[in-house]
């Protein structure tokens, strides 16, 4: 009897001071309108300028979350702020449950999510869940070789031909961390040209972002690593931060937050690109995990998160995670988030590698948007040595340096337009797949293709914009034909090619949101984004 009471005592105490992860959400921002009369106070010139160019306004996101609301979840009992997002509005905190709850009692508290859906209001079944303790899949064998299949395979080496490298893209690399980025020759060239314009290490809270795990150096080796004859990047002019947001020991729902917080930092400074090798769906704690019916796209922290940097004008490049031959076989988040673009992996024969995710996304979105090389990818290993190494990790910055030196070529396209001209040069583009979504795409048929395409509208205007429930066209010369096509930020296409009837477009059926105008002028083509509000 004596046993069973002990039993029941520690069980009791174990209960009642678990320690939980779990996101606060605040209900308001105090400093909201004089945050967005003062733009600079929270966005550089560069982010301000690249909102300007995709017609994004500023909103309740850009502003601030309200330091004296966090100080005061701070001085509450037993409760340890450890990220916070402005974008969400909300704090990532530990405690036990008892203590996080309390805070509702705290009059700017919205509302509370923890990170164990058990406690939450829509308990959730684990069972599905397979761990894996190598987090990042990366296998080194040390064949070197040359890095041009990788480029070649999606021609970026074609827009290197026409001197599109990077020079006026920045782009932030989110990562387990950088060591000897600031050391490996390999990197000699972005150090002497002043291409790392900084960085930040959100896991010990440091200014030293060369320390943690080399996933991340031998992530941006396959971008920015020049080594004459062995490897050169796909954007090797561009400009970088790097960012440390994992944590390459535990596995907990703390790297989701700072994951967040440091692409609202990459959103401030003005970066077009987020590179992000990382995936979460398993945790250390298995009541953490996250289901495959999580993964629609707005779920998950760090999903809703990447939604966000995209709606701010970033693209953002995913991997889709290496889960090809396991029995959970599907995307991880953020790779399933509504508007990133997903990578998947190929070999060198265009042969979809077998570790490479599945989609679709559990809401069906076609995951992953397209491929590139990641079985036997050339980058550098963990002493800065040219080697060989496979995953998603490695397809994932190979394609953000190509998408860097496309988007150099076209600066005036938003994020969306992008990401859909890449999807329409890729090989699977009228048939995709669960695996390889897309295919793979031929950036030099996307440079030529929208080279061709492009027209001027001085013609033809459309109005208004946004809109609720209908568009109109006034022609300027009526001996003009046009047609039209409608396409969601995903690609797919909401409304097929039509003549323009009685000068209008009727949008009155479709939902609320952001799309896109495919415009037909005598087989030459132009975009233009739409919002039905």
């Amino acid at each position: 009897m004596r046993l069973i009471l002990l039993i029941f005592f520690f069980i009791s105490v174990n209960t009642v001071f678990a320690q939980e992860h779990a996101w606060v959400y605040f209900n308001d921002k105090p400093d909201e309108v004089a945050a967005m009369a003062n733009p600079l106070s929270m966005l550089t010139q560069r982010a301000l300028d690249r909102r300007t160019r995709q017609n994004i306004a500023l909103d309740f996101k850009d502003v601030p979350i309200h330091n004296v609301y966090i100080n005061q979840v701070m001085a509450q009992n037993g409760i340890i702020v450890s990220a916070k997002s402005k974008w969400l509005n909300a704090v990532h905190v530990f405690g036990s449950e008892t203590d996080i709850n309390a805070l509702l009692a705290l009059n700017f508290v919205n509302s509370i999510e923890f990170a164990d859906n058990n406690l939450n209001s829509r308990p959730t079944n684990n069972s599905d869940i397979e761990q894996s303790n190598n987090k990042f899949e990366i296998e080194v064998n040390y064949n070197y070789g040359g890095s041009f299949n990788q480029a070649n395979q999606i021609r970026v080496d074609y827009l290197h031909e026409q001197d599109f490298t990077g020079t006026t893209m920045q782009i932030a690399v989110l990562d387990a961390g950088f060591p000897g980025v600031d050391t490996f020759s390999a990197f000699q060239q972005i150090r002497d040209n002043n291409q790392i314009l900084g960085g930040y290490d959100f896991v010990a809270r440091s200014t030293n972002f060369y320390q943690g795990h080399y996933h991340g150096t031998s992530v941006l080796s396959t971008i920015a690593g020049f080594v004459d004859g062995e490897l050169v990047g796909t954007a090797p002019d561009a400009k970088f931060y790097l960012f440390r947001t994992e944590d390459e020991s535990p596995e907990t729902p703390l790297e989701e937050s700072l994951w967040v917080e440091a692409a609202e930092k990459a959103d401030s400074l003005g970066v077009d690109i987020i590179n992000t090798s990382l995936g979460y769906r398993g945790f250390d704690e298995s009541k953490y995990d996250h289901l495959y019916s999580d993964m629609n796209g707005t779920t998950t922290f760090i999903s809703r998160g990447a939604n966000i940097a995209a709606e701010r004008g970033i693209l953002v490049v995913v991997a889709a995670g290496n889960d090809g031959t396991h029995t959970y076989f599907n995307i991880a988040s953020p790779a399933d988030a509504t508007n990133v673009f997903t990578i998947g992996a190929v070999d060198s024969n265009n042969t979809i590698a077998n570790f490479s995710s599945f989609g679709p996304s559990f809401d069906n979105r076609i995951k992953p948007d397209v491929c590139a090389k990641g079985a036997q990818a050339t980058a550098l290993d963990a002493n800065g040595n040219v080697a060989t190494g496979s995953g998603t990790s490695y397809a994932t910055p190979i394609m953000t340096g190509a998408i860097a030196c496309f988007w150099e070529a076209y600066p005036n396209k938003t994020n969306y337009e992008i990401m859909q001209m890449i999807r329409e040069s890729a090989h699977l583009f009228n048939a995709p797949t669960d695996q390889e979504g897309y295919g793979i795409p031929n950036f030099e048929t996307a440079y030529n293709v929208a080279n061709l395409n492009d027209f001027s509208l001085n013609d033809l205007q459309v109005y208004p914009n946004p809109t609720k429930d209908k568009l109109f066209f006034k022609f300027l010369n009526n001996s003009l034909s046009y047609k039209v096509s409608l396409f969601d930020v995903l690609g797919k296409e909401i409304i097929k090619s039509k003549s323009i009837l009685n000068d209008e477009l009727d949008l009155s059926q479709i939902n609320l949101g952001v799309y896109f105008l495919k415009i037909n002028k005598a087989n030459k083509y132009r975009t233009l984004k739409i919002i039905i509000d």
